[in-house]
């Protein structure tokens, strides 16, 4: 018997394209805030004289919250609506930054910074999962989530320029307060640009699976980060694993509620599953090799922190190009040959950096981390786009949340696995030197060289350096591996089958 076609889907217009764009102001803020803080710190230092262990935590609790929250405020915007709580996020993280600028203590400022991360975990999956609601056309979807894709990157990579931009003429609190007037524009014309979605609810919401989520993330994340920073210690793995327990223990209980806040069925579909492998895998590399690129920038060519982090956006300028090809190609053919193309030529960008040496000229190192920066966000952006169609309309914020919280996943592992191969490699060029925080890191040789005569100092800077870069470049390796592995995944695993739907066929 013949089928009619579905009719197809109604085209964004004006005012969808305007809502898109007051969408991207929260996320941009709320990416910039994780990074925001790197040029801030010493000034913070300075004012509210933190101890080490509370300095660490202004830094990381806004990221531990805001992973820790995703997967239960993306079910809550289902439940509730994505715009209502949208804007009680937006209230909330404008409040929560000028109570943050105008802290006086490092107990404060920690507690604003969590509450920050309550408002951020709110903002993110709503603002992708309303583009599942405000773009029904397949193609016009994608290029939303490209633009999308674009902005957290691009969020990422200011955090730090404006942090030192902000620095030389304000006093540390201002960096907070470049929140206020995004959240205010948010709150005076989102009520009127953007269409409110929820999920008639089913049952009452679980708060007992929003505590074993909580319980489950932070201390993966917090376990993840520590391994990174300190190398493999019996505390943070038995943290990693009682939160892995814990994640189980979440898993089996979305089995038996009415109204989950994990689609565990979606979660294993070939599509949203497998661009939610891809998009960790992404991160992975992105996040992973990251920190060696700025390094690099500051310790190996002697940079100042603001002059690095102008450099470290050049490579960002790929994005408004590439991006937006990957996404016409897509539209051309499958799409899982466009993420393929774009994880090779990440792998061939990383490949690249394996040649950087301590004397290598700055435009080599930056078209290596142009290319892969390039090829990995092509990747993302259809790896979400594909993701979130994948999702039903009604199922958008928690499967928005699902992948925001195995973006932080992938960038915490990254951090640990690259960060170790790189910290083991430098230990072992060092080996010829006396145990102590010269073995240790870049940064602790530089600070034993200056304090050394010439004569002493310039060759242990020399060595230091070196083993810094050959760290880089197994890093790179292995990253480029990771990277050939995401080509022949999404190659093998994401290609259109026969009896697939028609790609952004609504569900």
């Amino acid at each position: 018997m013949p089928t009619t076609a579905p009719p197809p889907a109604p085209l964004a217009g004006r005012r969808e394209w305007t809502a898109l764009g007051v969408l991207m102001l929260p996320l941009l803020l709320v990416s910039m805030d994780v990074s925001v803080l790197y040029f801030a710190i010493p000034f913070i230092g300075r004012d509210l004289g933190p101890s080490a262990t509370q300095q660490l935590w202004i830094l990381d609790v806004y990221g531990f919250v805001l992973a820790g929250l995703l997967i239960t405020m993306g079910a809550l915007g289902d439940r509730i609506g994505r715009r209502r709580l949208l804007l009680c996020g937006a209230a909330a993280f404008g409040a929560a930054s000028a109570a943050a600028a105008y802290a006086t203590t490092p107990e404060a400022l920690i507690a604003v910074r969590a509450l920050l991360g309550i408002g951020g975990a709110t903002l993110m999956p709503s603002t992708l999962a309303l583009i599942r609601n405000l773009f029904r056309d397949a193609r016009q979807r994608a290029r939303a989530i490209t633009v999308w894709t674009g902005v957290l990157t691009a969020g990422l990579s200011l955090g730090p320029v404006v942090s030192g931009l902000l620095l030389e003429h304000f006093w540390w609190g201002s960096v907070f307060l470049i929140n206020l007037p995004a959240m205010l524009v948010l709150l005076a014309v989102g009520p009127f640009l953007l269409p409110e979605f929820k999920t008639p609810a089913k049952g009452r919401f679980d708060l007992a699976s929003a505590a074993l989520s909580l319980a489950a993330v932070l201390p993966v994340i917090h376990g993840i980060k520590e391994l990174a920073k300190n190398g493999p210690e019996l505390f943070p793995l038995l943290t990693v694993a009682a939160g892995l327990a814990l994640g189980l223990l979440f898993l089996r209980r979305q089995r038996g509620l009415a109204s989950p806040m994990i689609d565990l069925p979606l979660l294993r579909e070939r599509t949203f599953g497998g661009a939610m492998l891809a998009n960790v895998i992404a991160m992975f590399a992105t996040v992973g090799f990251a920190v060696f690129f700025t390094q690099y920038l500051q310790s190996v060519r002697g940079m100042s922190p603001l002059e690095a982090a102008l450099w470290s956006l050049v490579p960002s300028a790929v994005v408004p190009v590439l991006a937006p090809l990957g996404a016409a190609l897509a539209a051309r053919m499958d799409r899982a040959y466009v993420m393929t193309g774009g994880f090779l030529l990440a792998a061939g960008g990383f490949l690249w950096l394996t040649r950087v040496s301590a004397d290598s000229a700055l435009w080599y190192v930056l078209t290596g981390c142009a290319l892969y920066v390039g090829g990995i966000v092509v990747a993302m952006t259809l790896a979400n786009e594909m993701a979130l169609g994948a999702a039903p309309p009604e199922r958008a914020g928690s499967a928005a949340a699902v992948l925001e919280s195995g973006t932080e996943f992938g960038g915490a592992l990254g951090m640990a696995v690259l960060g170790s191969i790189g910290a083991a490699v430098y230990t072992r060029g060092m080996a010829d030197f006396a145990p102590g925080p010269v073995r240790e890191t870049l940064g602790g040789a530089l600070a034993s060289a200056a304090r050394l005569p010439a004569s002493a100092g310039e060759p242990l800077v020399l060595a230091a350096r070196t083993a810094f870069t050959d760290g880089l470049n197994l890093a790179a390796l292995g990253a480029a591996g990771v990277m050939l592995g995401a080509a022949f995944f999404s190659w093998g695993v994401l290609r259109r089958r026969p009896s697939d739907a028609p790609v952004g066929a609504e569900l």
